[in-house]
């Protein structure tokens, strides 16, 4: 059973060193060490795009500070369902 996609994650190749530790603790396996080196020759981490929980696991993992961003997405607003027979009480 896939996870419900409740956040995003965005990551500054600058500042991730490929260490792999976000990839290894994410719960949803949603990171994914990318293929093409980045400029220092590493291998950086790269979100897959879906299946982000949002949990934030990665990022108090991440050795690097501000490597990772987490975003946690809205829940969507939940209806109100409508009384049976649709009516209000009559007006007086």
């Amino acid at each position: 059973m896939a996870a419900q996609m409740r956040g995003k994650v965005t990551i500054d190749l600058k500042e991730c060193k490929g260490c792999g530790l976000c990839v290894e603790s994410c719960p949803p396996k949603c990171l994914v060490l990318a293929r093409e080196l980045s400029p220092y020759g590493v291998h950086p981490a790269q979100y897959t795009g879906e299946g982000c929980t949002g949990c934030g696991i990665c990022f108090y993992c991440c050795p690097e500070p501000g490597a990772i961003t987490v975003y946690r997405l809205a829940a969507p607003r939940k209806t109100i369902a409508a009384e049976p027979g649709g009516a209000h009480a009559a007006a007086l």
